[in-house]
């Protein structure tokens, strides 16, 4: 039988739940290179006791990142439960941006992982199986082109990561403009080709 990990002491827990809840926080907002320092601080706690709990960076975003995908599972069964499947598709690509644009540290994940399509298929197999399920859906009712499959998802994500990270802090939502240039090529829905060519940001001619 496996030795059994011996329960931490309670104010070592509540340190612990402290260094995390700050992690979390200070991830978001400055993303995945921020200073472990100012996460001890934030916490209340010395970057010695942080560094006790979580000997590497490594090992302190493996605690924290699971955290940051809890709400994209809440958009996935969204997409998948839409009735209309091109919805779903749309809204899955909505909610997933905005979650990016909201979250660097959640962005930063995103663009250092999909850099490599084989990666992404091995380390997140039930993501993309769901992702699989709402492309083909949308397929299936027509409104999206035929061609296009998961492999050019994680493509388009990872584009759009680096748009994102690269406004932030000038254009926080150009990525929706961005986002309607993508769908405005993907729909193949009748009358797709007479959409609306204004994109978000862009007043319409006069």
């Amino acid at each position: 039988m496996p030795a059994r990990t011996r329960p931490l002491r309670a104010d070592a827990a509540r340190n612990r739940d402290k260094l995390l809840a700050a992690g979390t926080q200070v991830f978001a907002e400055r993303g995945l290179d921020a200073p472990l320092e100012e996460v001890a601080r934030r916490a209340g706690v010395s970057i010695g006791t942080l560094y006790n709990h979580f000997p590497t960076r490594q090992a302190f975003l493996v605690a924290i990142l699971p955290g940051h995908l809890e709400p994209l599972e809440r958009i996935t069964a969204a997409a998948l439960a839409d009735p209309d499947p091109w919805t779903g598709f749309v809204a899955y690509l909505d909610g997933l941006f905005a979650l990016q644009a909201a979250d660097r540290a959640l962005n930063d994940a995103v663009a250092r992982q999909f850099r490599q399509v084989g990666d992404v298929h091995e380390s997140c197999p039930r993501g993309l199986e769901d992702a699989t399920r709402i492309i083909e859906r949308a397929r299936r009712s027509g409104r999206l082109r035929a061609d296009f499959e998961v492999d050019d998802l994680v493509v388009m994500i990872w584009a759009m990561s680096q748009v994102i990270r690269e406004s932030a802090d000038t254009a926080p939502d150009a990525w929706r403009r961005c986002l309607s240039f993508f769908l405005h090529g993907l729909d193949a829905g009748p009358g797709a080709a007479a959409h609306n060519d204004t994109a978000p940001g862009r007043p319409a001619a006069p």
